[in-house]
């Protein structure tokens, strides 16, 4: 019988590198990277370097540093590679998840989850920012009463943050009306900690079921990602399209449909990722 990894002395940080590795290996994810399918300007062996170099930054967030300091280390780290942003939304998610994980009370829940980005502060905000800096990330409009807030400024955005006063809480918040890893850090992690259910409930490989999880993600709910690049309709199609599929054989015919379309739903593998993390943490067998 295989032991569960909680089993094998691995803590938060290394699940969470763990989770960057599996949610890349499963496969298929229509339109992602996978380690059957490179998209134009992304590979798999890039996605597998950007998880090792964000380890440092995870490993900050296991030991109790603040969040955004964490999290613009683990995008550095992450950014070492010939493919810019590799893993920048599944960094946003694992990070607060680790500080959780790795709190005295160790509440990797919905509840302690909350309490991480709800006790985040102005320089934690600032740090969110200064990631921006490291690499390329698609973004959508900036909320019209808060132009001073464009995360495209990185660094420069450091005095607005801070004459507003908003914490990187208050910086999801702006957003969470548009954006689904926003909404994670407000909603309790809603949608990360149900998926983690279902790949714990789940049988057979972990990344046939992070495939599967990815899915029903997809197939719940339009992309952040893809109504940002092609606009709303295309992501409500990519999400019928899923819902279409009844197992992963079918799926093989849509990720080939998605790639030559040019249709990378990277928000919902965010969300798989961070659940792929929750399912380590609570023993999911490998």
């Amino acid at each position: 019988m295989v032991a569960p990894v909680s089993d094998r002395g691995f803590g938060p940080a290394r699940h969470a590198e763990l989770a960057l590795l599996l949610e890349v290996a499963g496969t298929p994810k229509p339109g992602n990277v996978d380690r059957r399918r490179d998209l134009s300007d992304l590979h798999f062996e890039q996605f597998l370097t950007g998880a090792v170099g964000a380890a440092a930054g995870l490993e900050l967030a296991e030991s109790g540093a603040p969040v955004g300091e964490a999290f613009e280390e683990a995008v550095a780290g992450m950014s070492r590679q010939g493919g810019g942003n590799t893993q920048f939304g599944c960094l946003l998610l694992l990070v607060p998840l680790v500080r959780a994980a790795a709190d005295d009370d160790r509440d990797l829940s919905p509840a302690g989850a909350t309490a991480v980005a709800e006790s985040t502060t102005v320089a934690d905000a600032v740090g969110f920012y200064r990631a921006f800096e490291h690499v390329d990330v698609a973004v959508g409009d900036v909320p019209d009463d808060a132009p001073d807030l464009d995360v495209r400024r990185g660094g420069d955005a450091a005095e607005a943050l801070r004459n507003r006063g908003c914490t990187l809480y208050d910086v999801m918040a702006l957003s969470a009306d548009r954006d689904a890893n926003a909404r994670e850090w407000t909603g309790g992690f809603a949608r990360t900690f149900r998926a983690a259910e279902a790949v714990l409930a789940d049988d057979g490989p972990v990344t046939d079921r992070v495939a599967r999880a990815f899915l029903d993600l997809l197939a719940e709910e339009p992309d952040t990602l893809v109504a940002t690049n092609h606009g709303e309709a295309v992501a409500r199609d990519v999400m019928d399209r899923a819902a279409a599929v009844s197992d992963l054989a079918e799926a093989e015919e849509l990720a080939d449909e998605f790639v030559a379309e040019g249709i990378n739903p990277g928000t919902t593998a965010d969300i798989v990722c961070a659940a792929t993390f929750v399912a380590l943490e609570r023993g999911v067998p490998l």
